[in-house]
């Protein structure tokens, strides 16, 4: 009997395959693909945006303002969906998919995944040089979409109508992958878009996808458990790994059945509420002091779903040289760092083996009672630093302000900049999984658009919380067209502006590294002939924000109260302090790329001071 089969074209049968696609989430089936973002041109709009308009109501389109940001938005809305939705981005051929090479970079960093549907050059090279091509005059083939191969999980030109039955699944599978979880690429030839051939009507079939959950191998538990039974003075780093897998609840349960204390990493920011007795706070050059003190007395250190970078382990200072890692990833890529013992496998599957043989273990009350002690002094701390008065305005102040009168659902995003930092140390987590500081790829850029998806998330399960946005003055001017956007699409967002007169935390390090204040602020920018300071409220007002301009934290706190009430976006600005804003404590050592020679004796000094520090570096791979 033959085959059923169809003719579509390629781009009908990419978005056809698309809605089929399903997936189980707390027993529920949903699309697995939320819909997309979009920029029309040349490369996509005939044929992509023909297949697009027959299935606009069950595969929304948002119009983006700007490629980069709609890919800021989408890893966003990933995010907030644990990885298991995601969104696509279609940009036609030339600089509008190059806008979204920063976008892959950072959903790759963080994980994420991003489906590109991205206009190529065509196959018969008869038009060649299209608008917009790259030409290579050796290589014909090579192109501006190779550029994606570095920043995509899955990448892929059809060149063939027939190719997508094997790289569409393909594509899915990657994104679905814990282990390999990130971007796609698919490079789609403007005239293969629109070829037509006789596709089997099985591939189109309703299907429902169920995220892998990968059992550690015995031997490696064994190991591990061994390793953390000898241990008196354990310790947990959860990491953003314990919410993609769902293992809030396992974490937390193993941690008080053992007494042993709890750290976060910046990814794994709201795995424990602030007030758990076992959370110690946030850890490495972005942490606090408790965190920083319990990990660097630490025997045995077990990671859960963390990639450990720099951020957290204070570039391998953070922790004692002789400390035993125990990594539990579903990436073996990152359960095997720095002669860790890996247990490769599901984080709540994983705790749940731990957990089985560790029955009768508790780390000593004296350690525990040291770790609580530590967090008492920091949460003092914090109350200070949070403290409106306590030195001219800063961003640790209006973290406060909005942190006191925010619901617990409510979610936090910054990202880039100073605000990571001020964020991470100071914000006193009210529910679990509600901060999202992107800072895998510390991009610039992500705050306003990460908001605008993660509000298109949260939007479908739980619309009666807020997304509050925190972003600098550098990342406002740098993307701001989603205050737009999310007018556009009545998804509330509160963004709150905190303008220090250009790129302050650079200055800051600049400064801190012997260097005097050159092209960061403004006013040290040695090219600018007329300073002045932009009006961000008129500007957010003229994209259809409600905008106003405060000048103190208490003056920011009724205004967050009307933007709380208010029935669409509201953006908040306030000028903070430059030099005396700063959160001073809870950092560990950070390596950067300081000058071994120099005329300023200030930077020889500095540089020296950096290096003797490298001495507490663990060595490893």
């Amino acid at each position: 009997m033959s085959e059923q089969t169809v003719r579509l074209t390629v781009a009908q049968a990419i978005i056809r395959y698309l809605n089929a696609q399903f997936i189980e989430i707390d027993g529920a089936q949903v699309r697995l693909c939320g819909g997309g973002f979009g920029i029309f041109g040349h490369g996509n709009v005939t044929c992509l945006g023909e297949a697009l308009y027959d299935h606009r109501e069950t595969l929304p389109l948002y119009r983006g303002q700007n490629e980069q940001s709609m890919g800021f938005a989408a890893a966003a809305y990933a995010k907030y969906h644990l990885r298991r939705r995601f969104m696509f981005c279609t940009a036609s051929a030339g600089p509008g998919t190059a806008n979204l090479l920063t976008a892959a970079a950072l959903a790759h960093a963080n994980r994420l995944p991003m489906l590109m549907l991205c206009g190529d050059t065509f196959l018969t090279r008869l038009p060649d040089p299209v608008l917009q091509q790259l030409e290579h005059f050796n290589n014909p083939a090579y192109g501006l979409n190779d550029a994606f191969r570095a920043v995509s999980r899955y990448w892929d030109r059809i060149t063939h109508p027939a190719q997508i039955l094997q790289s569409l699944p393909a594509a899915l599978a990657t994104m679905l992958d814990p282990a390999d979880c990130g971007p796609a690429f698919l490079g789609l030839p403007q005239d293969l878009q629109g070829w037509a051939y006789d596709y089997p009507l099985v591939f189109f079939e309703e299907k429902t996808h169920r995220i892998r959950r990968q059992t550690p191998d015995a031997d490696e538990v064994a190991d591990a458990v061994a390793a953390l039974r000898a241990a008196e003075r354990p310790v947990i780093i959860a990491g953003g790994g314990v919410q993609y897998s769902g293992a809030v609840a396992e974490l937390t349960a193993f941690a008080e059945a053992h007494g042993i204390p709890v750290i976060e990493t910046i990814a794994g920011r709201a795995n424990m509420v602030n007030d758990h007795p076992l959370n110690i706070g946030p850890v490495g050059v972005t942490g606090s002091d408790s965190a920083n003190a319990v990990a660097e007395a630490a025997d045995v250190v077990l990671a859960v779903g963390s990639r450990l970078q720099d951020f957290t382990t204070g570039s391998w200072t953070a922790f004692a040289k002789d400390a035993q890692f125990v990594s539990l990833n579903a990436a073996r890529h990152d359960a095997g760092k720095h002669r860790a013992l890996p247990v490769v496998g599901d984080a709540r599957l994983g705790l749940g083996a731990l957990g089985a043989l560790m029955q009768g273990y508790q780390a000593p009350e004296s350690w525990l009672s040291f770790a609580q002690d530590e967090r008492r002094k920091w949460n003092a701390y914090v109350a200070e630093n949070v403290r409106p008065g306590n030195r001219p305005n800063s961003y640790a102040q209006a973290i406060g302000v909005v942190n006191a009168l925010c619901d617990p659902r409510d979610r936090v995003v910054a990202a880039a900049g100073g605000l990571p930092a001020e964020v991470t140390a100071n914000w006193r987590t009210l529910d679990i999984g509600t901060v999202d500081v992107e800072f895998g790829f510390s991009c610039m850029g992500y705050e306003i658009a990460g908001g605008w998806g993660a509000r298109l998330a949260q939007s479908e399960i739980e619309p009666e919380a807020d997304t509050i946005v925190f972003t600098g003055d550098g990342s406002y001017l740098l993307m701001n067209s989603d205050i737009y956007s999310s007018v556009l699409t009545g998804k509330k967002l509160i963004v709150l502006v905190l303008d220090n007169g250009g790129f302050a935390v650079i200055n800051k390090l600049q400064n801190n590294t012997g260097n005097e204040s050159f092209n960061n602020l403004i006013a040290d920018a040695p090219t600018v002939d007329h300073p002045f300071a932009v009006d961000f409220a008129a500007h957010a007002a003229a994209m259809g924000a409600h905008a106003v301009r405060v000048d103190t934290p208490e003056q920011l706190g009724e205004a967050f109260k009307a933007a709380k009430a208010a029935d669409k976006t509201s953006v908040i600005v306030m000028n903070v302090d430059a030099y005396d804003g700063w959160t001073t404590e809870g950092h560990t050592w950070w390596e950067v790329g300081t000058p071994e020679v120099s005329d300023r004796a200030s930077v020889c000094e500095k540089h020296a001071e950096i290096e003797a520090e490298r001495a507490r570096q663990r060595r490893g791979v």
